[in-house]
């Protein structure tokens, strides 16, 4: 039976994840996903990095899925725990469709961190990106005019927001 916290943190992330349904289906934008996190929040991106600040986050989520958005990519959500402020959810990135019809997919997993009021402090995606680059080259993708290439060097640390470390004190490291 989940806490109380778990609950909210859980019911929460179902909002988001419609949300991101409905960006998918083109109903809202990428930057409209902001609203589900502080303004001192921090969001991991696999290919991007380390992303800080709430607008900062907007402008990343718009930046990063331009190209891929209404190319046939879409991220289905498959289950999802919680434990405190602590939520893990795996998905799938799909990327489109092969000639007959299956989905080229790619599992991920998230974790966030519920800061309450219905906000997150913290997001981490995870992807095999080496899984991502051979499926794009098995499916000879291209990338479309509009999509944005990820910083060449991206910020790799994945520590929680300073004000929100209290969260999980196991975490002391910071990843580079």
């Amino acid at each position: 039976m989940p806490t109380p916290l778990e609950a909210e943190a859980i019911a929460r992330y179902r909002e988001f994840v419609a949300a991101r349904d409905e960006v998918d289906e083109g109903k809202r934008s990428w930057a409209s996903l902001g609203d589900f996190f502080t303004e001192d929040a921090v969001y991991i991106d696999p290919a991007w990095g380390r992303v800080e600040g709430r607008e900062a986050i907007r402008d990343f989520m718009e930046k990063s899925m331009a190209g891929l958005t209404g190319y046939g990519w879409s991220t289905p959500e498959n289950w999802i725990m919680a434990e405190g402020p602590r939520v893990v959810s795996q998905w799938d990135q799909v990327l489109g469709n092969d000639a007959e019809g299956r989905p080229w997919v790619v599992p991920g997993l998230s974790i966030l961190y519920y800061a309450g009021e219905g906000l997150f402090c913290y997001s981490h995606d995870m992807l095999n990106m080496t899984h991502i680059g051979q499926t794009m080259r098995d499916m000879g993708w291209r990338p479309p005019k509009e999509f944005n290439m990820p910083p060449r060097k991206p910020v790799r640390d994945v520590s929680l927001p300073k004000a929100w470390a209290h969260l999980d004190p196991s975490r002391k490291l910071v990843v580079r």
